[in-house]
């Protein structure tokens, strides 16, 4: 117990004092994911949109398929990016495995499936009301899309911070297609994998911390954010 308190106060002076080695970790953290969720949201609110709107066979199947994406398991897109990324692969030319192009396509792959069902669900109420006086007024189904977002945007923020929640917790992928690098992949979730193997409880607990803290900030962000646009 005592062994634990003292880790404990050990991570909290390596916040304190902005650790370096801690500070390089988060930073990379954030700019990776911050990139894979704004790649993700580009890609995916288009489309969550663009389904409900439109009518086409197989919409549903494709629906479900979507929402059967959300439990996508991370080591298996780690292995596909890898395969897609490695020098036998059809992309190896563009050299980006092991470094952090390679984290942003993987967990960009993770996200977007989030940001498309999410805004699909806000989407979905808000064409089912509006979308025959939009068909009336003259717009078409493609160009009533940027209508709709405009209209669900309290549920952008949450599919925005939704996917940006994922992309910051993932661990199995980036371990996979980054090799958790010191300096140059290695994030706060792949650390803290690391660091507790190693029995380096200070740093790993400092970065669970800092981990933490994120995810009640992005909670809060989109409860706040949200209430905000519906007002």
């Amino acid at each position: 117990m005592n062994d634990l308190g003292r880790a404990f106060m050990l991570a909290l002076e390596l916040i304190w004092r902005l650790d370096p080695g801690l500070l390089d970790v988060v930073l990379l953290s954030l700019r990776v994911s911050l990139t894979a969720s704004v790649l993700a949201f580009v890609i995916g609110a288009p489309l969550g949109a663009a389904l409900a709107v439109n009518r086409f066979r197989g919409r549903t199947g494709l629906i479900v398929f979507v929402n059967a994406l959300l439990g996508l398991p991370p080591v298996v897109v780690g292995l596909f990016v890898y395969l897609m990324l490695s020098r036998a692969g059809p992309m190896g030319t563009l050299g980006w495995l092991f470094t952090p192009a390679a984290m942003v396509t993987a967990q960009t792959i993770l996200a977007t499936p989030i940001v498309i069902a999410l805004t699909h669900r806000v989407s979905e109420p808000l064409w089912i009301e509006y979308g025959d006086s939009l068909l009336i007024g003259g717009a078409s189904r493609p160009r009533a899309i940027p209508v709709v977002l405009s209209m669900a945007r309290g549920g952008l923020v949450t599919a925005f911070l939704a996917a940006f929640g994922r992309a910051i917790a993932e661990v199995g992928a980036i371990i996979i297609v980054g090799g958790n690098i010191r300096g140059y992949t290695r994030t706060m979730t792949t650390a803290i994998a690391l660091e507790t193997s190693r029995g380096d409880l200070a740093l790993a607990l400092g970065l669970g911390l800092i981990l933490i803290s994120l995810s009640l900030l992005v909670s809060t962000a989109s409860v706040l954010l949200g209430r905000a646009l519906e007002r």
